[in-house]
């Protein structure tokens, strides 16, 4: 019994001390500053990882020390025999910054040392110091997490698009500054870029009835393709569907009369040509009117949105009067904005009267022909310039001036395209049919009229 109780108390200590504190040295010391009063402050020792002579790891860490009046007191473990060799980093802190840093070599000691038997100059070998660059080698795994980043490739060049190369290691680009970078690493010549179409007005009658619209070209993709409709966005499968370039909206969606419609979208392959457009394109509508009155009336009113037109573009008008009376003449004008670009005398036997006019824009304003003629009016030429501003809203007028009471059929729509197109319907009268298209240039602006 007694042989078995001290066989146990031997496991015992040994399971103790096999889990007991690392030994301890304590520095002891009273501070003085220079000019005799005693040190208050702090002391920092700071130390890099290491293992103590007992073998116990030691992890790098720091701790503050507290001096009054002038009194330091530390325990700190040996690390004379530390594995690898390190030093303890100490910082003095007094007035609120660092008065001066020093290295400790705390030996194994029984007794208390003071601050003159740790103190050491600057290392010159191998030492770690706390805060001192550590190696590459001294991080667990570091080494193997630095082999698996790629690495630069003979081909790497600063400034260039980085690809990686067959074996893993980065290279650069070769190529203009200009090209373009396939997803393989090649690059080459970019194909031409997206175009743009802006402020394309739907050609179509805007009466509350009509459902179907024609846009100028076919968008590319069809997702791109924004409908407002005074401003406000459609939904593209709520409000309207898209066939090639047709817009059909649902019922509940119809444009009334004196809506306005623009559309903007994406269109293919165009790079940076000039954009020619296939179709006509509207750029207002308005209901026309009749009259028996004696005085000037606006038969037709053609509001052209601000931002749709700009320099080099040109507008197309075209009209057609019915005269019903039977005893005098009357008076027809056009006036784009606030200019009168045509003004004729119809004779009572001017039964029916037509007219063209081509404004060619500009910066300052417009260049415009016209030509007109009657039943029995002769055809008439002029040139004249407008000086209306055009990047703003543009209204189109045509007016009537009659001399005596009887009936003239109006103008119902106006229509257009770019270089737009204007022209008129009025049920029971004359419709109008667009021109055969041509190309126009002017102002390096290329557009089918």
């Amino acid at each position: 019994m007694t042989m078995f109780s001290r066989t146990l108390f031997a496991v015992l200590l040994l399971a103790v001390s096999a889990h007991a504190a690392p030994p301890l040295t304590t520095i002891q010391d009273v501070l003085y500053k220079a000019d005799g009063t005693r040190f208050n402050g702090v002391v920092m020792i700071s130390w890099s990882s290491f293992e103590a002579p007992d073998q116990s790891a030691i992890a790098t860490q720091m701790t503050t020390v507290k001096v009054v009046d002038g009194n330091l007191r530390v325990q700190l473990v040996p690390n004379t025999a530390s594995n690898p060799l390190v030093y303890y980093s100490v910082t003095y802190n007094s007035d609120g910054r660092v008065q001066f840093s020093e290295l400790w070599a705390v030996p194994s000691s029984a007794q208390s040392l003071r601050i003159r038997d740790v103190r050491i100059p600057a290392p010159t070998g191998t030492e770690i110091v706390a805060g001192a660059p550590v190696q590459e080698s001294d991080v667990v795994g570091l080494i193997a997490d630095l082999g698996a980043r790629p690495l630069k490739g003979p081909a790497f060049a600063a400034g260039r698009v980085a690809m990686v190369n067959p074996l893993g290691s980065l290279d650069g680009v070769a190529g203009s500054p200009g090209d373009c970078v396939r997803v393989d690493g090649s690059s080459g010549p970019c194909g031409p870029p997206a175009s743009f179409m802006d402020g394309d007005i739907p050609s179509g009658i805007v009466d509350g009835a009509n459902t179907s619209f024609s846009l100028s070209a076919t968008p590319n993709p069809a997702a791109s393709l924004s409908v407002y409709r005074n401003g406000l966005l459609m939904a593209l499968g709520t409000d309207y569907s898209l066939t090639n370039r047709v817009i059909q909206f649902v019922p509940s969606d119809v444009p009334d009369p004196g809506d306005t419609l623009l559309a903007t979208y994406r269109l293919s392959g165009a790079g940076n040509t000039a954009q020619l457009f296939p179709s006509p394109q509207v750029l207002c509508s308005a209901t026309g009117a009749g009259t028996s009155g004696a005085s000037f009336i606006s038969l037709g009113t053609c509001t052209i949105p601000g931002g749709t037109l700009a320099s080099g573009d040109r507008v197309e008008l075209q009209f057609d009067l019915t005269h019903q009376g039977v005893v005098s003449a009357f008076t027809f004008e056009v006036h784009w904005g606030a200019t009168t670009i045509l003004h004729r005398d119809g004779t009572v036997n001017d039964t029916q009267v037509t007219g063209r006019a081509d404004a060619g824009l500009y910066v300052g304003g417009a260049q415009v022909s016209t030509q007109s003629w009657g039943t029995t009016l002769p055809l008439s030429a002029t040139i004249s310039s407008a000086t209306d501003v055009y990047s703003t809203a543009l209204v189109v007028i045509r007016k009537l001036d009659l001399t005596e009471t009887h009936l003239l059929c109006g103008i119902s729509r106006w229509c257009g395209f770019r270089s737009y197109y204007w022209g008129s319907s009025a049920g029971g009268c004359a419709f109008c049919q667009p021109s055969p298209l041509r190309a126009f240039r002017k102002d390096t602006r290329s557009f089918l009229s």
